[in-house]
């Protein structure tokens, strides 16, 4: 009778840790093989043959990972030798409540068996290879950006620190120039120009990325996906194309609430009996594409429903008439939605967030064709 045996791997970047969970039909499942390795991934070839020869070619090993360090290396060397690999995801992997947890590498291993074995934890979706180098370009610009916003940090700090102040708005033209010239002492004219030589690199390389950014999203597989996320706010370019990039096939999600819930944007709960006791959003899944949303919801939240900015109207242009309408009815509910939490006494942040939930029900609805929205 054939049998499968889950791989699971505990990986770092300094070695690899193997357990292998035998499961038998009629039988309970066992540990059948432990070992450790350096972080290679031929070396997990080698584990998966070694399973095969002592269990029989006709095996059906399952290999599986934590999402981490690794990032789709592992899945691409395995998967290229035909096999079946599945990264999980980390926050999605339940936890042993009421003991106190030791953690070692063999235990992960097998922990990570264990949640293939029951699939009791969701699995990451490997993005297609363009959607992946667009990705990471994406996420490269991110990263020049908070250190634009680490060295602004640093300049005022500097200038607070030693009793430098500026009557204008931080970082508006005039405070820039401000910056250049106001009197100091001359090794403190050093520091400062130092500081601005980096802030000015970084604003250069940001803005040369953007452009290449906008090159990318107007491919013939974008376009067009990118055009019609831009009619809702707080949605531009490169917004769209990240969520797009960052989501891969929306089909996969049956509900936009399971959109939603991917994204780590639903409230947790912990209730007991008839106590039902609301907490803070669950926060798993993708970090990167929740933050951007959080972010595309802070401009919502600043206007007046139903109002249309030129910028806004320019984006829209060209896109389905159906499409369009369905964006501005979002937007406006999206918009008397926050006021209505304000004045209920919800906190600012609460209210953002459960706007950025709704953002992510409406990108869901316009990119699977669902564009119906409740009045």
């Amino acid at each position: 009778m054939n049998s499968i045996i889950y791989l699971g791997i505990d990986v770092h970047t300094t070695n690899f840790t193997f357990c292998a969970l035998s499961v038998t039909l009629g039988e309970p499942p066992k540990v059948v093989a432990e070992n450790q390795t350096e972080a290679d991934g031929l070396c997990a070839l080698e584990m998966v043959e070694y399973l095969k020869k002592q269990y029989g070619e006709d095996t059906n090993v399952i290999c599986g990972y934590e999402a981490g360090c690794l990032g789709f290396t592992l899945f691409h060397t395995l998967d290229n030798h035909g096999i079946e690999c599945k990264i999980l995801a980390p926050t999605t992997m339940p936890s042993a409540r009421g003991k106190k947890r030791i953690k070692t590498d063999k235990r992960d291993a097998k922990v990570i068996a264990e949640n293939l074995a029951y699939n009791t934890c969701s699995f990451v979706t490997v993005p297609e290879d363009g959607d992946m180098e667009i990705r990471d370009y994406i996420r490269m610009r991110d990263d020049h950006k908070l250190a634009l916003k680490k060295i602004k940090q640093q300049i005022l700090a500097f200038c607070t620190s030693h009793g430098y102040r500026c009557d204008s708005k931080y970082w508006t033209i005039a405070h820039i120039k401000w910056l250049r010239s106001f009197e100091c002492t001359k090794l403190h004219r050093e520091i400062i120009n130092e500081y601005l030589v980096t802030f000015d690199n970084l604003t250069e390389k940001i803005e040369r990325f953007d452009t290449r950014i906008t090159e990318l999203a107007s491919g013939d597989k974008y376009k067009q996906d990118v055009k019609n996320l831009s009619c809702l706010l707080g949605i531009k370019t490169i917004g769209a194309l990240s969520v797009l990039v960052e989501t891969g096939d929306f089909t996969r999600f049956p509900s936009a609430q399971k959109y939603a819930s991917f994204l780590g944007l639903v409230p947790s709960e912990h209730s007991s009996g008839d106590d039902v006791n609301r907490l803070g959003i669950t926060k798993a899944g993708n970090t990167h594409l929740r933050k951007i949303l959080i972010e595309a919801s802070q401009g919502i939240c600043k206007g007046t429903p139903g109002y249309k900015s030129k910028d806004l109207k320019a984006r829209q242009k060209g896109c389905d008439a159906d499409v369009i309408a369905y964006a501005d009815k979002a937007n406006e509910r999206m918009r008397r939605r926050y006021y209505k939490l304000i004045s209920k006494g919800k906190k600012r942040n609460v209210a953002v967030t459960a706007i950025a939930r709704e953002l992510a029900c409406f990108i869901w609805g316009i990119k699977t064709g669902n564009i119906k929205i409740a009045s």
